[in-house]
């Protein structure tokens, strides 16, 4: 069982554009490729996790997410650095699409998405990491028992201002690369 470092895609791997729906809005922070590098390179599984209700408000279509993440895959392998898996949640109980209106288990932060990658990858969640924008990213991390990580860009700062009862981050960071560096340093002091 490997450890895995789940990453939020919009906000966190990629700015967030609001609901991204042309592969033209899909920008990366300068880091992304370096942070994802440095994690493939620390013997740790990437796993991009991501809410897409813009599929069930009927914004874009499902087929987008694929063609997005080959995208995302190509730009990652021109940088030597690799994403080992996308998971991602396309229902909302309130979506104007009636195929995925439902609350489901893999909305986060329902453990959904990780149980499968889980079982996919052969991911153990307890020595794993969850890196998002949103609250909900964190309060997953707890869920599953992994470690969550809160970082600034996207709705971060937003989300820093307005702490949820009962989720705590391990850490609230910039972005990325400064949660991976604190996923590193930590795992050379243990």
């Amino acid at each position: 069982m490997k450890p895995a470092v789940f990453l939020d895609r919009d906000g966190t791997l990629i700015e967030e554009v609001g609901y991204l729906d042309r592969l033209d809005r899909l920008m990366f922070f300068p880091w992304s490729i370096d942070a994802v590098r440095l994690l493939n390179r620390a013997g740790y599984l990437v796993v991009v996790v991501t809410n897409q209700a813009g599929v069930a408000r009927g914004f874009f279509e499902e087929s987008f997410l694929g063609e997005a993440h080959r995208h995302i895959d190509a730009t990652m392998a021109a940088g030597d650095a690799r994403i080992d898996g996308y998971y991602y949640c396309p229902h909302h109980p309130e979506a104007s699409v009636a195929a995925y209106r439902q609350m489901c288990n893999c909305r986060k932060p329902s453990p959904g998405m990780l149980r499968q990658a889980e079982q996919d990858l052969g991911i153990d969640l307890h020595r794993s990491f969850v890196i998002g924008d949103r609250w909900h990213d964190v309060q997953l991390a707890q869920t599953v028992g992994a470690t969550g990580i809160l970082v600034r860009t996207g709705y971060g700062q937003t989300e820093e201002r307005r702490p949820k009862e009962n989720v705590r981050a391990a850490a609230v960071v910039d972005n990325l690369i400064e949660a991976v560096g604190w996923i590193l340093r930590r795992r050379i002091e243990c």
